[in-house]
């Protein structure tokens, strides 16, 4: 019988459903996703960027991210631009709403993020966001090739 409490994959995507979830309502308002939040805080980092640059920094696949950037501009959050250099390709940029609503945006994902921590003490908020970060740059080593 397998223990569910003990088996890591199962805890950190119980821990990804909830974080999901309280995200998913703090940005309902603004008729977001937290997937296409997260594309919207990448553009912002570095607009310009072509649809595959941003997907390679929040690892996402063509197809998905594809629907993702194709509702974000019908919705006017970003605008597709052809790339003066290279007039195959697009580039992407933040739209006026997601301009003016920036701020606001940054607002709510540092209150989700609180909400989410409440019942941490400093050192446990810190220890966790560290040990997430190095299970994401690192990745995992296959072993059994």
């Amino acid at each position: 019988m397998v223990n569910y409490g003990d088996c890591i994959v199962f805890l950190l995507a119980k821990a990804y459903q909830q974080a999901h979830l309280h995200l998913k309502k703090h940005l309902l308002p603004y008729g977001l996703t937290p997937v296409q939040y997260l594309v919207l805080e990448a553009i912002s980092e570095e607009e310009g960027l072509s649809a595959t640059e941003i997907g390679r920094k929040v690892s996402l696949d063509s197809a998905t991210l594809s629907g993702i950037l194709d509702r974000l501009t019908e919705r006017h959050w970003i605008l597709k631009e052809l790339d003066p250099q290279d007039r195959r390709s697009l580039r992407l940029y933040l739209g006026e709403k997601a301009k003016s609503s920036r701020e606001e945006m940054v607002g709510v994902r540092e209150r989700s993020n609180a909400e989410i921590l409440e019942g941490f003490s400093v050192e446990e908020r810190v220890l966790l966001k560290r040990l997430l970060k190095d299970l994401s740059r690192y990745g995992f080593t296959d072993r059994s090739i």
